[in-house]
């Protein structure tokens, strides 16, 4: 991993290039999902299953071949080992539990003229989930992205996943049945958000796509925005500690391999004042390293896109902290209460030694759809509020409309709008 320190000369440059996130391949990303997104568009079912067969290998010939029975979803969980089943479970419970917290609810208050003033909350009709499933099967993913669309209410759950050569894997089947998807496709990559977004004969049309994906992936997200809503345009995972020096240094290393081993693209970075505990770690990574079955990625990640950095103090640590706005923050000090009011921008923030950003993954209960990508300075994690919608309500009592009527009447004046004015000035007459 490169070793940087905030008090050299070119500490700036160093850190501006670290958490960079231009992709200089990104044009022509975009230009592929672009033909993408037209061919579905155009041919619908018959695209979706060629990309299939030529992208992901899947030996399928038709949609038929690629839509997974619910019967089979349940066949896995029914067939799943006890303790996977036990983990999925108590997983999935955790993630319920949490997201009841974060319903919307109607709420309606009167004002001084006794105008009625509120809002109504309605679950989406349809919601697209996606689920990873190229380099590594996510059943994790499954439980964060429908879970939340449940406990919301969306009348319809259509879920998407890869299955390259065919394979599919009994966790992620058996995390469907649990989240009871209605309809579950393998198909992955651009095709699949734009069948998603736009329909075909056999997928139906959704109001809003979720989960991350590869960068064809995010890219067909951020095309489609507008035709149907998305939560965030995903990219590689992050996860930055910060760190006083009290904590276990074979700890922080293991963490930095948890988010490491996504793949090659992810960003590990520690941050401490505390050298003799840099050192620690570093020796901790190098000494660890072999002893893990996806090292090969690990060590891309790390030489590509890790960092273990120098600071003056703990207030520095969080200043930079804040410049990159990591998707995950751990906070590994002996008291991460003092700090927390100083964090500005994070996806999710784990506290203290004892809290890995490997039980958000999986079971704390939080969302682990975040922003990534300095994106959590303007975005929050998924959740039941991604698949609800807020109706504003206004009734007008007759002395709320006479007042409001003339405001309105005169802001419409002031803007050429005299339509408005005189529907506004309509409703303050009293003889009507």
């Amino acid at each position: 991993m490169r070793r940087l320190t905030t008090s050299s000369d070119g500490f700036a440059a160093e850190f501006a290039a670290l958490i960079d996130r231009d992709s200089p391949a990104q044009t022509d990303i975009d230009a592929r999902v672009t033909s993408i997104i037209a061919d579905v568009r155009q041919r619908g079912d018959a695209a979706v299953v060629d990309y299939t067969r030529s992208l992901d290998r899947h030996p399928g010939g038709s949609m038929s071949d690629l839509e997974i029975p619910t019967a089979r979803m349940k066949h896995a969980l029914d067939t799943l080992p006890a303790d996977a089943r036990h983990a999925l479970e108590a997983a999935a419970e955790r993630i319920v539990r949490f997201a009841e917290t974060q319903k919307l609810v109607d709420a309606r208050h009167s004002d001084q003229y006794g105008t009625e003033l509120g809002q109504v909350v309605r679950p989406l009709e349809r919601a697209g989930i996606y689920a990873p499933g190229g380099k590594a099967a996510y059943p994790s993913s499954v439980l964060m992205n429908a879970l939340p669309a449940r406990v919301a209410g969306v009348g319809q759950v259509i879920m998407v996943s890869p299955a390259p050569d065919g394979e599919l894997n009994d966790w992620v089947l058996a995390a469907a049945a649990i989240a009871d998807v209605d309809r579950f496709f393998t198909i992955g990559g651009a095709q699949a958000v734009a069948a998603l977004a736009y329909g075909t004969e056999t997928v139906p049309e959704v109001d809003k796509i979720v989960g991350p994906g590869n960068a064809y992936v995010a890219s067909a997200k951020r095309q489609v925005f507008g035709r149907v809503g998305i939560e965030s345009v995903a990219g590689p995972s992050e996860v930055l500690i910060l760190a006083d020096g009290s904590g276990d240094p074979e700890w922080a290393a293991l963490d930095l391999f948890a988010q490491a081993e996504h793949d090659q693209m992810a960003r590990a970075i520690l941050i401490s004042p505390d050298t003799d505990y840099l050192a620690a770690v570093d020796a901790a990574v190098v000494r660890l390293l072999p002893s893990q079955p996806r090292a090969e990625i690990i060590e891309a990640a790390l030489a590509g896109h890790g960092a273990l950095i120098a600071c003056r103090d703990m207030a520095e640590a969080v200043a930079l902290s804040n410049r990159i706005a990591p998707e995950h923050l751990e906070l590994a000090v002996a008291d991460p209460d003092v700090l927390l009011d100083q964090i500005q921008h994070a996806g999710a923030i784990f506290m203290g030694h004892r809290t890995p950003e490997a039980f958000g993954d999986y079971c704390a209960g939080p969302n682990h759809v975040l922003p990534t990508g300095r994106t959590a300075r303007f975005s929050s994690a998924l959740g039941v509020y991604d698949f609800q919608k807020r109706i504003s309500i206004v009734k007008a009592s007759e002395d709320g409309a006479d007042y409001m009527a003339d405001i309105a009447g005169r802001l419409a004046d002031g803007e050429g709008l005299h339509a408005h004015a005189a529907s506004a000035r309509a409703r303050g007459d009293r003889k009507n």
